[in-house]
């Protein structure tokens, strides 16, 4: 997991302490939002509350904008192993009209990435 997002130009910024029990969980980033990883051991523990209370691994559906431009986002995405499940397509987004293309990252979760125009 923490392999596929760097590859795709995210941050791990705790990983170390995540990786060393310093941490309960690790943050992926890009831009300037974070997106919390909760992994078994965590979302198993009836104790845990802040999570989705039905959350499960492949439940996310998650949009991110991207800046690069259609052809950078397809090598990052060869680059990370992660197949196009559906795109490019015009769609409507937060901003207007963009272009989105469809992943799945290693726990099956929907990632779409829109370029505006």
């Amino acid at each position: 997991m923490i392999a596929f997002y760097g590859a795709l130009g995210f941050s791990v910024p705790d990983v170390e302490q995540w990786r060393a029990a310093g941490v309960p969980f690790f943050s992926i980033q890009f831009g300037s939002q974070k997106i919390n990883v909760h992994a078994p051991e965590l979302w198993l523990r009836d104790n845990f509350t802040l999570r989705g209370p039905t959350a499960k691994p492949g439940c996310g559906d998650l949009c991110f904008v991207w800046e690069g431009g259609a052809e950078r986002l397809r090598e990052t995405l060869a680059a990370a192993h992660a197949e196009i499940i559906a795109g490019p397509i015009e769609l409507p987004g937060a901003r207007g009209k963009g272009v989105s293309v469809y992943v799945r990252d290693p726990d099956e979760n929907l990632l779409e990435f829109i370029i505006y125009e």
